[in-house]
């Protein structure tokens, strides 16, 4: 069985994928319950469940009304209070890494840090619960067992005010959650895709696809959205069978002629850690007889852009070749342990020392601290070695 959410045709929010949920039958009953509760702590709310037409489609719409207001909170404390809501831990976990992945475009925008961006979207009351309605009901249907595909996503045109002022649609908190994914403007002047429905979309989606893939259908839902235009507002869910899937793959060959031993085994390891189907490193003779790799990726088409862009960041070659750095003479070595800061946070670095005839010759980071910082921090290696020299 696989699952598509379609929202091309009008975008989508956190009260169109419950309301679409519902209809292709998660408990409503339960949803309300769990939604008012779980908001609580962040301000009272009243959900109601209803069927509705839009411009013909039938179709539930899930209304979330707000029935109090609390000032918005810091990204730890808001956490704390959702890891002490009484859920189910799946539910809380994946709820968690929506409302990160909003935090984290809020934070980009900004430009602040995760532990001192203030809510004001993801704060409110309604949008706690329409992620943690959305994620009860998707594990309510027992989606985590299937396959979700997302398809691009409409976000609307013009101009929205928010608590920052007036600012153009898509929102850039949308943008920033969006990367990666397809999306397009239009079909009407108006907000379509919200931070909060567009995060839920990222996190729960397996693949993200231009078309719907040959499938059969066996059942749709469809969630209402609150405004209405010369079209159908609705988000549409297709749980589908017998999907035909392609055996196509992508070989993505690249030389290397610049990087360590070192450098080629983490960039090994990290293709196969973002999905890389096999990767191989051949040594090959280059023109002008140079040393040196050739680096062949085996990969599925939706991984492809993902694997181009982290070999462009750890090479950083962009096509430009590079010799090998030489050293010469045999060196005294000592190891000196050094404290470094990258993005607020502070790092031990232990530091080998060559020396010859008592001049330093060389002092460089072990491959392992560079290693562990650059897991830590999210930069890439090649970075890392700059900035800690």
């Amino acid at each position: 069985m696989t699952i598509i959410i379609d929202p091309q045709g009008s975008g989508i929010a956190g009260n169109m994928l419950i309301g679409a949920f519902v209809d292709l039958g998660a408990n409503a009953n339960e949803l309300k319950e769990i939604m008012e509760k779980s908001a609580n702590d962040f301000g009272k709310i009243e959900v109601k469940f209803e069927k509705v037409v839009k411009h013909g489609i039938d179709s539930t719409y899930c209304n979330v009304e707000m029935l109090e207001n609390k000032d918005s909170i810091n990204y730890p404390d808001f956490i704390e209070k959702i890891n002490n809501l009484d859920l189910d831990e799946k539910v809380k976990k994946t709820s968690i890494k929506v409302f990160e992945r909003i935090a984290k475009a809020e934070s980009k925008v900004h430009g602040k840090t995760l532990e001192t961006v203030h809510f004001h979207e993801v704060g409110a009351s309604d949008a706690v619960a329409d992620v943690i309605g959305s994620i009860y009901a998707y594990y309510n249907l027992n989606l985590d067992e299937q396959k979700v595909i997302g398809l691009p996503i409409a976000v609307g045109g013009g101009r929205v005010k928010t608590a920052h002022g007036i600012i153009p649609v898509p929102a850039p908190a949308v943008v920033e959650i969006l990367k990666g994914a397809e999306m397009i403007g239009g079909p009407v002047d108006s907000e379509l895709a919200t931070p909060t429905g567009t995060a839920i979309y990222m996190e729960i989606c397996d693949e993200i696809r231009k078309f719907i893939p040959m499938t059969k259908a066996e059942k749709v839902g469809y969630g209402a959205g609150k405004k209405d235009f010369d079209y159908p507002n609705v988000l549409r869910i297709i749980e589908s069978s017998d999907i035909t899937e392609s055996d196509e793959i992508d070989v993505i060959e690249t030389n290397i002629d610049h990087l360590t031993g070192e450098e080629i085994g983490y960039l090994f390891d990290k293709l196969l850690d973002i999905g890389a189907r096999d990767v191989s490193i051949t040594p090959i003779i280059m023109k002008k007889n140079r040393q040196g790799s050739l680096l062949k990726v085996i990969s599925k088409k939706e991984n492809r852009e993902n694997i181009i862009e982290t070999i462009f960041k750890e090479t950083g070659s962009l096509g430009i070749r590079i010799a090998p750095n030489i050293h010469r003479g045999v060196a005294k070595r000592e190891f000196v342990k050094k404290t470094v800061t990258i993005n607020d946070k502070e790092y031990e670095v232990t530091f080998k020392i060559g020396y010859v005839n008592g001049e330093i010759i060389s002092k460089r980071p072990e491959y392992e601290d560079l290693k562990r910082i650059a897991e830590d921090s999210r930069l890439p290696l090649k970075e890392i070695k700059e900035l800690i020299k």
